[in-house]
């Protein structure tokens, strides 16, 4: 059956890395683009082309720059979609959401353990970064599920690394906030599954990619220099590796795929170290 409905994307971290790559993607292959973004003044130039980008291949960009963990903006920001839906219904179009993509990068990078008390991280390094990369999945999946916006075909992507099984020095906390975003996705896909509302949850593990978030990492050379070596394609994953496969799996026929982490990497992870 042909789904005549005006596919949206939401992309929570939209203006950079995988997030960037897919929404271009994801708008040349027909699907309109809201996206959700944290940049501070010097960043903004790359938003405009990110959008402009968007709008060259036929889509629409809409674009909220924000904290995508605060209550109030969330809610701010998914009625400002819904006023678009409602644009779209009064011009006898059926809008939903089809794809989300969590793929929020902003996490603290210290360690644990520590001589000096204020070298480790703290209670409120650890709560934020689980808030952002992990819990803030819920909420926007709750809201989008009570105000309509999902429907049967919609997918959800949520963006985890292999971290969340092994130990880099000063990803621990990020580490935890992987590891508890998969559990997030288990939790999902089986409620929203016994739901009968045919959404379906999946987490996609990218391989080492070059991202901004990759580079902020205090052993980002030697991540890519294992990366390249472990990786038995010699390269690294690429955001336009993960774009790729979420276009796919957003197609027809994949409504069975729920409650997994997909790896996507060229076969790096299961290569070992």
């Amino acid at each position: 059956m042909t789904d005549d409905r005006e596919r949206w994307a939401l992309i929570l971290g939209g203006s950079s890395g995988m997030g960037e790559a897919t929404a271009v993607a994801l708008a040349r292959a027909g699907y309109r683009i809201f996206g959700i973004h944290l940049d501070f003044r010097a960043g903004l130039e790359h938003v405009e082309d990110v959008k402009r980008r968007i709008t060259e291949a036929g889509s629409e960009a809409i674009y909220i720059n924000m904290n995508a963990a605060d209550d109030e903006k969330r809610a701010a920001a998914l009625a400002r979609l819904g006023e678009r839906f409602d644009e779209s219904r009064a011009g006898g179009r059926h809008p939903y959401v089809r794809v989300v993509m969590h793929s929020l990068a902003f996490g603290t990078l210290i360690p644990f353990i520590a001589d000096d008390p204020k070298s480790a991280v703290n209670r409120k390094q650890m709560e934020m970064t689980q808030d952002v990369m992990a819990n803030s999945l819920v909420y926007w999946v709750q809201d989008l599920y009570r105000g309509g916006f999902l429907e049967a075909g919609s997918k959800i992507f949520a963006m985890t690394s292999e971290g969340s099984s092994r130990v880099v020095p000063s990803y621990g906390v990020v580490s935890s906030a992987k590891a508890a975003l998969e559990s997030h996705i288990r939790q999902l896909a089986m409620e929203l599954a016994r739901q009968r509302s045919g959404v379906t949850a999946v987490a996609i593990r990218a391989g080492v990619t070059m991202t901004p978030a990759l580079m902020k990492i205090p052993e980002h050379d030697l991540i890519i220099e294992s990366a390249i070596r472990r990786n038995p394609t010699g390269r690294m994953t690429t955001p336009q590796d993960v774009a790729n496969a979420i276009v796919a799996l957003s197609g027809e026929g994949t409504d069975f795929i729920s409650g997994e982490v997909i790896g996507v990497d060229g076969a790096e992870f299961v290569t070992g170290s």
